[in-house]
């Protein structure tokens, strides 16, 4: 029997090619959980129109994949376009790995009720870290554990025990558009050069490379902005390669590929998730004084996966099919 799934799809109308990275996995592993799926994908990243919302009206629940769609006020910032008209259309959505937007202190009144009438309340969400755990109990949501994003799910001790150790000779960075330091970025750039002998720059954002164009030069390969060339460049095992740099989902498309990486973090994302799953991440703040030394040293990749945590998420569609 073939079930249809109503994806809330990131990777629709967006500008951070990280995007891509969180949707891929998100599709495996709602393909491995529910047997014979088939994906109705909408945007998060615009309002849904009748037909969607037709769509959706004729199934149990829909699944929302992933990143930093949530926010403490989200009738002035909302990345997931919900709103107190969409109450009765979108309903029963079960997070996927999702996470807060930014460090908060408070969540308002319209974003508690819109949240709380959005969300399913008889399935588990995943959220991708505990800071977004906090933050959706404190407004009266408690089915919710703490997975990690799905980027993370197929990183296990006998993966990551294939990660080299060593330094490589080469390296492929990303740098942030809106997250922008010239004094961090530079130091962070200086470090790579001084280190490897071939430096590659990805570019995940739309405005990276009018960022970067005048900061790094010449001195750089640039790689075409496309999952599909950032996957060819990782997957060429003629390459003794690295990956430095600030952008999350780029580092960990690296680790998939069992690729040395060391993430900078510019925000609570790689922060919160570095903390929870014993991520290779460094703070910015730190790069002078830790950046040379951690490229330096040998060291092993071992991600903490809540390993009871997915399970437990996954099989509740699993004993529902069943029944």
């Amino acid at each position: 029997m073939i079930k249809k799934i109503f994806l809330h799809d990131t990777s629709i109308l967006t500008n951070n090619l990280g995007d891509q990275i969180i949707m891929d996995a998100v599709q495996k592993e709602l393909k491995s959980t529910i047997s014979n799926s088939f994906f109705i994908n909408a945007p998060t990243h615009d309002y849904l129109g009748k037909e969607a919302y037709n769509e959706l009206k004729a199934l149990p629940y829909s699944f929302v994949g992933g990143t930093n769609l949530l926010s403490g006020n989200m009738n002035k910032y909302n990345q997931w376009k919900i709103n107190i008209a969409t109450i009765g259309k979108v309903k029963n959505a079960i997070l996927m790995g999702v996470g807060w937007w930014q460090y908060q202190k408070d969540i308002n009144r319209y974003t508690k009720f819109l949240l709380k009438n959005v969300l399913s309340d008889s399935y588990i969400h995943s959220v991708r870290d505990s800071y977004t755990k906090e933050k959706l109990e404190s407004i009266g949501i408690h089915n919710v554990i703490n997975t990690g994003c799905m980027t993370l799910w197929q990183l296990n001790e006998s993966h990551c025990a294939s990660i080299p150790q060593a330094k490589s000779d080469e390296v492929v960075m990303t740098f942030t558009d809106y997250k922008p330091s010239l004094k961090y970025d530079t130091q962070l750039f200086d470090v790579a050069k001084k280190n490897y002998k071939k430096i590659y720059v990805w570019i995940q954002g739309e405005g990276d490379y009018r960022y970067l164009k005048d900061l790094l030069g010449d001195s750089v390969e640039f790689i075409a902005p496309s999952l599909q060339a950032y996957d060819e460049l990782l997957s060429d095992t003629s390459k003794n390669l690295d990956y430095v740099g600030t952008r999350l989902h780029a580092g960990v498309r690296a680790m998939q590929h069992k690729r040395r990486t060391i993430i900078v973090s510019v925000d609570n994302r790689a922060t919160e998730m570095g903390k929870d799953f014993n991520l290779p991440v460094i703070e910015r703040l730190h790069i002078e004084e830790a950046l040379d030394k951690k490229i330096n040293s040998d060291f092993a990749i071992k991600i903490e996966l809540p390993h009871e945590n997915i399970q437990q998420w996954k099989a509740q569609f699993q004993t529902k099919q069943e029944s």
